[in-house]
């Protein structure tokens, strides 16, 4: 979850002018292969050519990944741990395609990627939640994301940083700490880098790994992706499977992308969608699935007939950005359908009902996910919670304090409160943005920035954030478009569309190094 899921940059003139280039500074390592061959803000589809042109290996890709990692991540954060059989894998994607040169190979073959430290892997890597509480424990098997991505022959890089528990510890810890990993900073501003998947969009931004996985449960995807100047799909809820994902709420969780382009994240998508018999939630959401993936919807004409609502209260703030994307959405062919307003809307965003919810479901759901470990030292939020207080006075372990899991701590399951609010966040999203969908004909709803996180977060729906700019002082911002569930093909081609159209996402230039 991310601590702040609704705010607004200091606009003080037309933005779009600030666009930061890449500072050639020796800390960074040369960005390119033996053949000359760009590695740097490489797309996947960029590296499938230069393997099959053998201008790059697999193996020489991880090669510059860890290198880059070993120079960068000391001060920015984002990479938790690296996998010791990276390379390994690495030399097997490229021996398949010496031993079958024509393919066919998925996308993602030889590509590697990094998991935020929530998601498990049956192997030698960790996964703790950024916690020390859970270092050491063994995982029964690989979450199904990484069934999958390993079935289409990925290289799992390692794990990314994480705000501590999915920032479901305590209220008043930064966004992008945890105890393990230190403080991710964004890599644009030094500062804060946003969200709970903060480490997943710190290391894609900064090239330190091609493509990316994060988790969401009200924003932490959205948030960094938005502050980190990088694609994030926030998948409607089961569409991903979370089985093997240290949880918050079954009701919100979902895994999704994290990548430079919307090209990879959709990739990626297309390879982590569907049916998992580990996850219940994922029998209804497969439905959702197309068929021939989500590639086929990388239209640059996507916007084209696209009908498109404005929630001007998310724009208040923000006359600048409001007009940008009038004039840029429309040249493309959108229709855009001004002036909407979403009756209960404050009622969704204070998240009272929301706030009940998810300390019942999250105790509920990480004693179950505890309890099914093979080892761990601790098996229960209660035992969490003992442990923080026995590492209270140990420098940077519990630095921030566990409020939240405390109040967690102290619900007493599945009751009349639960209902209540589970009832009322049903009638919210029905009577709110579900019927703004349907009476105005939307395919998609556009705000700034990841401000309709908490809406799309109580109904289950999917959203597509893209980097749509820099503020005066250097700080990058999004556009998010949202929809209904299992509107991720529209969400696509909206998205695809409207960064081919601006390709406005820069390289940090990385200058507080």
């Amino acid at each position: 979850m991310d601590s702040t899921s609704v705010y607004a940059f200091p606009f003080s003139q037309f933005i779009f002018l600030i666009l930061l280039v890449t500072l050639q500074s020796s800390v960074l390592l040369p960005a390119t292969s033996d053949t000359g061959f760009s590695i740097e803000e490489a797309t996947v589809h960029d590296l499938q050519l230069a393997f099959q042109r053998n201008q790059l290996s697999s193996r020489k890709l991880v090669e510059f990944y860890l290198k880059r990692i070993e120079s960068l991540n000391p001060v920015l954060r984002g990479v938790l741990e690296v996998n010791p059989d990276a390379l390994s894998q690495a030399d097997k994607a490229d021996q398949e395609r010496k031993t079958k040169p024509r393919g066919p190979f998925s996308a993602l073959h030889g590509i590697p990627i990094l998991l935020k430290d929530n998601i498990a892997t049956k192997d030698k890597l960790n996964t703790t939640a950024g916690s020390y509480a859970l270092l050491g424990s063994v995982v029964p098997r690989d979450a199904g994301v990484v069934t999958r991505l390993r079935k289409a022959g990925a290289i799992i890089l390692g794990k990314a940083t994480l705000s501590e528990w999915s920032h479901y510890r305590a209220k008043n810890a930064p966004n992008g700490w945890s105890a393990r990993g230190g403080q991710g900073k964004n890599p644009y501003t030094g500062g804060d880098p946003r969200g709970s998947s903060s480490g997943s969009a710190i290391s894609v931004a900064t090239n330190m790994v091609t493509v990316s996985l994060g988790t969401e449960t009200d924003g932490s995807i959205l948030c960094p992706s938005d502050s980190n100047s990088v694609v994030g799909i926030k998948p409607t809820v089961g569409l991903t499977s979370r089985a093997g994902v240290v949880p918050i709420s079954p009701r919100q969780d979902t895994v999704g992308p994290i990548c430079r382009t919307v090209s990879d994240a959709a990739h990626v998508l297309e390879t982590i969608a569907g049916f998992d018999i580990n996850d219940e939630a994922t029998f209804e959401a497969s439905k959702y699935v197309p068929k021939g993936g989500y590639a086929q919807f990388l239209r640059k004409d996507g916007l084209r007939g696209k009908r498109l609502g404005l929630v001007r209260a998310f724009f208040a703030r923000n006359e600048a950005f409001l007009q940008y994307t009038f004039r840029n959405l429309r040249n493309r062919g959108a229709i855009l359908v001004d002036n909407l307003e979403i009756d209960n809307i404050n009622e969704i965003c204070n998240g009272l009902s929301r706030d009940i919810a998810l300390k019942i479901e999250f105790k509920q759901a990480l004693n179950a996910y505890l309890q099914d470990l093979v080892d761990s030292p601790v098996r229960s939020l209660a035992d969490v919670i003992a442990f923080n207080k026995k590492h209270l006075k140990l420098e940077k372990i519990d630095e921030y304090g566990q409020d939240i899991m405390l109040e967690a701590q102290k619900t007493s399951g599945i009751g009349k409160q639960l209902n209540e609010a589970l009832l009322n966040m049903t009638r919210l999203s029905k009577n709110g943005f579900e019927k703004l969908m349907r009476s105005n004909k939307l395919d998609a709803v556009v705000t700034p920035f990841s401000s309709f996180s908490s809406i799309l977060a109580i109904g289950g729906y999917p959203g597509v954030i893209v980097p749509a700019g820099y503020d005066e002082e250097g700080e990058p911002f999004g556009i998010c478009f949202g929809g209904l569930k299992g509107s991720e093909p529209k969400l696509i081609e909206i998205a695809y569309s409207f960064e081919q159209a601006n390709k406005i996402r820069k390289p940090p230039s990385l200058f507080f190094l």
